[in-house]
């Protein structure tokens, strides 16, 4: 079987392509979209992320500004800058990059932010709103929205699909069932307690697994034809791995997306694409004298 290999640094490039056809046009307002992203410590990982979302921000010509704190940063300090950060118009998309030390809480944290400049999609609105439809997606999870796209841009059918999610994070398996169940997909969600992966894993027409072990999917738990999304990533010394054994499953399933180059650098786009949402929201209502949640 051919395998369609799904490649999500051509994808992105398309994407950033219209943006920065946008943002030609914004950058000649009197206030330009920025971004501002916050780094709390010097986690290498949490540097190199910053620096990979700058340049992209760079690439389309998306103003972007990266505050530093310190790793012993306190609750109270945090939560002030995000205050001062949701008020100030000259901010349009907030960004604190995770993880976080382990004496910061990131639900607390974002009840400090507004959830208009929520580019992440992680307040407790942004999430809320996915459970209404897949209209209300302006602003969500940057990963799983970049999932969605994949699939949809590359014409495979998601309605009727069974699903297999493996990964339960509030950041990637949570959202992205929900988004799955938006477009009439039916959702199974895996995670460190299911009792056998495999027989789940079988059933699944699409198979997206975001766990970060390397090889945790082998050729004998897919079934063939089936298109698999890889959103997992680790480490093996400078060798970057996703969740799923690529080599043995090409020529298996009818598409598969690699690792590293297939949701990672959609991730990165969706980002300035959510920050050009809420840029275009603040334009809507800049003059509004109601407290206007996002449409």
């Amino acid at each position: 079987m051919e395998t369609k290999i799904l490649n999500g640094n051509t994808l992105a490039d398309s994407y950033l392509r219209e943006y920065t056809d946008q943002l030609l046009q914004f950058n000649q307002n009197k206030i330009k979209p920025n971004l501002t992203m916050i780094l709390v410590g010097d986690n290498p990982a949490s540097i190199s992320y910053i620096k990979k979302k700058q340049e992209s921000c760079q690439k389309v010509g998306l103003s972007t500004d990266v505050i530093y704190l310190p790793t012993d940063t306190t609750q109270n300090q945090l939560s002030k800058l995000l205050e001062e950060l949701s008020k100030n118009p000259l901010v349009h998309g907030i960004l604190v990059q995770l993880p976080l030390p382990s004496q910061l809480s990131v639900p607390y944290m974002l009840k400090f932010l507004s959830p208009r400049k929520d580019v992440d999609g992680f307040h407790a609105y942004n999430t809320g709103k996915l459970f209404r439809s897949s209209k209300y997606e302006k602003l969500a999870p940057c990963t799983p929205k970049g999932v969605i796209r994949i699939l949809e841009d590359n014409k495979i059918p998601i309605k009727g699909q069974n699903v297999v999610v493996i990964g339960h994070s509030d950041i990637v398996g949570k959202p992205l069932a929900v988004m799955l169940l938006n477009r009439d997909a039916t959702v199974t969600i895996a995670h460190k307690h299911t009792k056998d992966l495999k027989s789940l894993t079988l059933n699944a027409d699409i198979l997206i697994s975001a766990v970060g072990k390397k090889h945790l999917v082998t050729k004998d738990m897919v079934k063939q034809g089936a298109v698999v999304i890889d959103v997992g990533f680790s480490k093996e010394g400078k060798k970057i791995y996703g969740d799923c054994d690529f080599e043995a499953l090409n020529g298996h399933v009818s598409a598969i997306s690699p690792v590293p180059g297939g949701a990672g650098p959609m991730t990165v786009a969706l980002l300035i694409e959510n920050t050009l949402n809420a840029y275009k929201w603040w334009q809507k209502h800049e003059f509004s004298s109601k407290d206007v949640l996002l449409d």
